[in-house]
């Protein structure tokens, strides 16, 4: 199932930190966290689709370094963020 416009929305309003907000890091990684439960999802039906397997990973890379940005700059919102979305750290 792709990532709709409504379901990004829907992820953006629910991270935001201000209306309009759609380039803070909570954001950015909520939207790389929905992207990667679908990857996940689709790999668990597909386990040869190598090229989603390596789409998989690049996602994992980008939001382990938005994550550790975030925990550098202010461990407060990076707490509730990785509580919020149930990532283990």
């Amino acid at each position: 199932m792709p990532f709709t416009k409504e379901d990004k929305t829907r992820v953006i309003e629910q991270y935001a930190q201000k209306p309009g907000d759609t380039g803070s890091t909570e954001v950015q990684v909520a939207l790389l966290t929905e992207r990667i439960n679908r990857l996940s999802t689709h790999l668990t039906e597909n386990k040869k689709d190598m090229a989603a397997k390596r789409g998989l990973l690049i996602l994992v890379g980008q939001r382990k370094r938005l994550l550790r940005y975030l925990e550098s700059k202010d461990k407060a919102r990076y707490k509730a963020l990785i509580e919020k979305l149930g990532l283990r750290k």
